[in-house]
């Protein structure tokens, strides 16, 4: 990675403090989680209470407690949500799916999807400034009507902060192992009288634990709220972050064990540069009491150049990947009696630029060192998106006790893609759609029902499809698979129930139990030399999610999330070529997986939480968490398995005055040996091992003036 200066703030930096505890020791999760409010599931504040649908919120309170250095410290405090760390804040997701890179899920902020349809990056929330977010919102499953494509395993959505009525700055500085290095600053001020505004700026560094694995993001965000005549109100928000992230390379068995430093990657090999722009106006006008229209344009610009660190073995390239938007989202809602309804249309044009450059890579043994371009594209082509949405979602209430939901979505798709090199196509390790136009449509219907037990309980239930589009990369850069422009979008049925309430006023509990079905799921796998990509059966995914918040006297509490699911293959087969030593020779053989569970689909999940916030030290909360993934197989076959790992962490936050607090976090305080990715090849018998973060400690200082 290139060099980047790396600065922090020295310890007399400052933040906004949480607020001190009382004398009966504050909580983090005593208020009614009923009257939680949410936006995420039409873009506008709703209680839990209304909600036919699972989420799990960390709140900003949270957020400044658990100070998180990747987005995985808070996120895997959600029921049922795994994020695993892949270096830096790069990462996979796992919510009612395996882990995977697979775009089935939705990253959003301020309720708009960071990236168009078609352009999913599994490491998506390293463009998010997750520290400084106002909340973060999980909707676990298919989302409501207001969203489309890829969001089947789940929705991410962070709300960013609020302009100031009045003038404030904090500042928060933050040191810790292996170079790490952070500094946050945020500051806003009232426009006059009818206007207020903030700024936030993420600088974060780190040297890494493994071999030649730093890390820079520069991230900054501003926000402008205004009510310019009465009934008009606007929402402006931009936000920009570059990443620069090195290669970080798997590890074999006893590399993984004796040497988890190492890293085959060095110098420039595996490198990530990302630059990510994105601007919002949300307008909003009220023109009466029951009703409300919205009107949100924005624009995003992303560009990224990598060398994937994965193909370095066998087809070693640079890319650069550079897309623009420009959308408009219409909203209309109108409340009536005893409910209310919305009527909508989303739009989005995206114009990008792919191109791919063969590289020679230089090898000392083991490692990959250094690389040099060869001039020579594999891949230049030009795709534009269009995509346009119409949607309508109604909630109605025909008893005090009852309130139904109901949403219908159509997405439209069309992707012109026109080859840039001109050429014929004589690499058949390359092969290269000729210019051309796809088009898609989906129909996604959703049904919700609340049932108010009594003023503490609630069921509800939800049917909803969704779907997930082939991305543009998947489309038009196959590699040796031919065929992929015809491959078809992933459907998904979720049906789910569940219980939450508050039991005597203090304890906090939600169950949910879902049913899941994908079909046509896009598949890539290896056949002799080559990697294909098919659409391939169906599989299906159950599990139950339990959360519970509960006080334990007047100074501890006690916060729990557990998962158990039930991944597997219903429908999955392919032809699969391998080398034969007996006969020196390749031998092909269909392989069915029908019945096996799902490679890299964990068994469980849970994140214990145990808090105290003693009387005898105002100002002084503690924290101990234990964090526990359960085992899964590895690959198809179902023939190896990830033993799964048990992590315990630290944290402490002292307030010495309204305004100035410190903070330390011990993470992973028995030095656990784990993995946070762990996968092979079918056929292949030996194991690659992401190594997870040994024992490591962090402290800052945080004030606010």
């Amino acid at each position: 990675m290139r060099p980047a200066a790396i600065f922090i703030l020295a310890p007399a930096a400052i933040a906004l403090s949480l607020p001190a505890p009382d004398a009966a020791g504050s909580s983090l999760h005593r208020d009614n989680a009923l009257e939680q409010v949410i936006v995420t599931a039409t873009r506008e504040a709703k209680t839990r209470s209304e909600l036919a649908e699972s989420v799990g919120v960390i709140s900003e309170e949270a957020l400044e407690h658990i100070a998180p250095a990747h987005p995985a410290d808070a996120l895997n405090r959600v029921a049922g949500v795994h994020v695993n760390n892949l270096g830096g804040e790069g990462h996979m997701t796992s919510i009612r799916q395996p882990i995977s890179t697979a775009g089935v899920y939705l990253f959003l902020e301020d309720g708009i999807p960071t990236r168009p349809t078609g352009f999913f990056n599994h490491n998506g929330l390293y463009e998010i400034n997750v520290p400084q977010s106002a909340q973060l919102e999980v909707t676990k499953g298919p989302a409501s009507a207001l969203y489309g494509s890829d969001a089947i395993g789940g929705v991410i959505n962070a709300v960013t902060k609020a302009a100031p009525e009045a003038a404030e700055v904090s500042l928060s500085g933050e040191v810790g192992a292996d170079g790490w290095q952070r500094a946050l600053i945020s500051g806003g001020n009232s426009l006059g009288a009818s206007s207020a505004y903030r700024l936030d700026l993420n600088r974060t560094a780190s040297e890494g634990f493994r071999e030649e694995a730093d890390y820079t993001r520069t991230s900054l965000s501003g926000r402008l709220d205004s009510q310019f005549a009465e009934g008009w109100d606007s929402k402006t928000v931009l936000s920009y972050s570059t990443i620069d992230q090195s290669g970080v390379s798997g590890l074999e068995e006893d590399d993984y064990r004796n040497n988890v430093q190492k890293n085959l990657y060095h110098g420039d090999i595996g490198y990530r540069e990302v630059e990510a722009l994105r601007l919002s106006s949300e307008l909003a006008y009220t023109p009466s009491a029951s009703s409300l229209i919205t009107a949100t344009p924005f624009i995003r610009h992303n560009s990224m150049a990598m060398m994937p660190s994965w193909m370095v073995t066998y087809d070693p390239n640079i890319r650069d990947t550079e897309f623009s938007s420009y959308g408009l989202l219409l909203k209309y809602r109108r409340d009536f009696e005893r409910g209310e309804m919305i009527v909508g249309v989303d739009a989005d044009y995206t114009p990008s630029e792919y191109r791919e450059e063969r590289i020679t890579v230089a090898r000392d043994g083991e490692y990959f060192v250094d690389y040099a371009r060869t001039g020579a594209l594999t891949y230049h082509f030009d795709a534009e998106q269009t995509s346009v949405s119409p949607y309508v979602h109604g909630e109605f209430a025909p008893s005090e006790n009852w309130r139904l939901s109901a949403g219908l979505r159509y997405d439209v798709f069309e992707v012109d893609y026109e080859d840039q090199l001109g050429t014929p196509n004589t690499d058949p390790s390359h092969f290269r759609p000729v210019s051309q136009s796809r088009d898609y449509d989906n129909l996604s219907p959703k049904l919700g029902a609340v049932y108010k037990l009594n003023d503490n309980h609630q069921l509800y239930a939800s049917y909803r499809h969704a779907f997930r589009a082939p991305t543009v990369g998947t489309l038009f850069r196959p590699g040796s698979s031919e065929g992929t422009t015809e491959l078809e979008p992933v459907t998904s049925v979720s049906q789910e129930v569940g219980l939450r309430g508050i039991v005597a006023e203090r304890v906090n509990y939600e169950v949910a139990v879902y049913d899941m079905t994908t079909e046509n799921d896009i598949v890539s796998y290896i056949e002799g030399n080559d990697r294909k990509t098919t659409n391939a059966g169906e599989t299906s995914h159950k599990g139950v999610e339990v959360s519970v918040q509960a006080p334990v006297g007047q100074a501890w509490e006690l916060g729990v999330s557990y998962a158990a699911m039930r991944q597997q293959y219903e429908d999955f087969s392919y032809v699969f070529s391998r080398f034969d030593p007996s006969c020196y020779c390749m031998v092909s053989e269909n392989l069915n997986f029908a019945g096996n569970a799902i490679s890299r689909a964990p068994e469980s999940l849970a994140n214990v939480t145990l808090a105290y916030t003693p009387q005898w030290l105002n100002g002084l909360r503690m924290e101990l968490e234990w964090s526990h993934m359960g085992d899964y197989y590895t690959d198809q076959t179902n023939t190896q398995k990830y033993a799964g790992h048990e992590l315990f962490n630290l944290r402490a936050t002292h307030h010495f005055a309204e305004d100035l607090s410190v903070y330390a976090r011990l993470s992973n305080i028995t030095d656990e040996r784990y993995s946070t990715y762990t996968s092979n090849q079918v056929g292949d018998a030996d194991l690659s091992y992401r190594p997870g973060l040994p024992r490591s400690l962090f402290a800052g200082v945080r004030y606010r003036f």
